[in-house]
């Protein structure tokens, strides 16, 4: 194998290599995410905030986890800072001044889901990094996970 071939080669294998490593954080917000959704539908908004609120439970996969808001942008469920439960977020903006919570809000109230991106604070590296959460409603809340890119 010339040295040209061995270049190709490389870039493909750890090019595809690495396409399902970034995609699987994904697969798995949204995972957890659908999980959440069926769990309000199955055990009724009480007991689902309960459980998601659980850091130990089963809404928490490794840093990922599943938050839940009111469709007023009030947080009812965060594992990892419960201190943030009853907190209005709906004036909280990013580092870019994006008001993120109100596009949690339409996305749920639009297509009822989907993706949205913004910047926060990774709390492992303590920097402002690129973050995704998927959101979908659920009842009269909608639930998330988010996962920094």
């Amino acid at each position: 194998m010339n040295k040209i071939t061995a270049l190709f080669a490389s870039i493909v294998f750890f090019g595809i290599g690495a396409a399902p490593a970034l995609a699987a954080p994904k697969d798995d917000a949204l995972a957890l995410v659908t999980k959440a959704v069926a769990h309000v539908k199955e055990a009724g908004k009480e007991k689902a905030l309960a459980d998601f609120n659980d850091s130990k439970g089963s809404f928490v996969k490794g840093e990922l986890y599943v938050f839940a808001y009111t469709l007023q942008g009030v947080i009812l469920a965060h594992p990892m800072n419960p201190k943030l439960i009853g907190k209005d977020m709906t004036e909280v903006k990013d580092s870019d001044g994006k008001l993120f919570t109100k596009e949690f809000i339409a996305t749920v109230n639009g297509p009822g889901k989907g993706w949205v991106d913004y910047n926060w604070t990774n709390p492992t590296t303590k920097k402002i990094e690129a973050k995704s959460s998927y959101v979908a409603k659920a009842g009269d809340i909608f639930v998330g996970c988010g996962i920094y890119k």
